[in-house]
């Protein structure tokens, strides 16, 4: 899955389509994400006890997001001061890295890459 947690993303199908989010929750084994005011669902709770503290839970309508699929949102990338929807690439980059010893040497890491503008994310 090329999203990650944080990312801002638009909702291009379902419901909710054309509204913008970040992602607050990743699930790869699913290929869904919980997108902040995307889908949100109510859910009946009953007022429960902790019997470990003796804490009383209050009950009633909770209202929270629930995970879409990860095919309805694309990732929103800033673009000379306003927001594109774009896809995700990846490329290899060189970079410094540094032993336990101190010693120095050139490694590659991979990086996600905005293909709309060629930026990395």
């Amino acid at each position: 899955m090329k999203l990650k947690k944080g990312d801002r993303v638009k909702v291009i199908a379902g419901k909710d389509k054309g509204v913008v989010g970040e992602i607050i929750a990743v699930f790869p084994e699913d290929d869904r994400v919980t997108v902040q005011g995307v889908n949100v669902v109510k859910r009946h709770q009953r007022d429960t006890g902790d019997p470990n503290t003796g804490r009383q839970v209050k009950g009633g309508i909770i209202s929270r997001e629930a995970p879409i699929h990860v095919s309805n949102v694309q990732l929103l990338v800033k673009d000379g001061g306003e927001d594109v929807v774009t896809r995700i690439g990846s490329k290899r980059v060189t970079v410094t890295k540094r032993r336990p010893d101190g010693s120095e040497y050139e490694g590659t890491r991979g990086v996600r890459i905005a293909r709309r503008t060629g930026e990395e994310i």
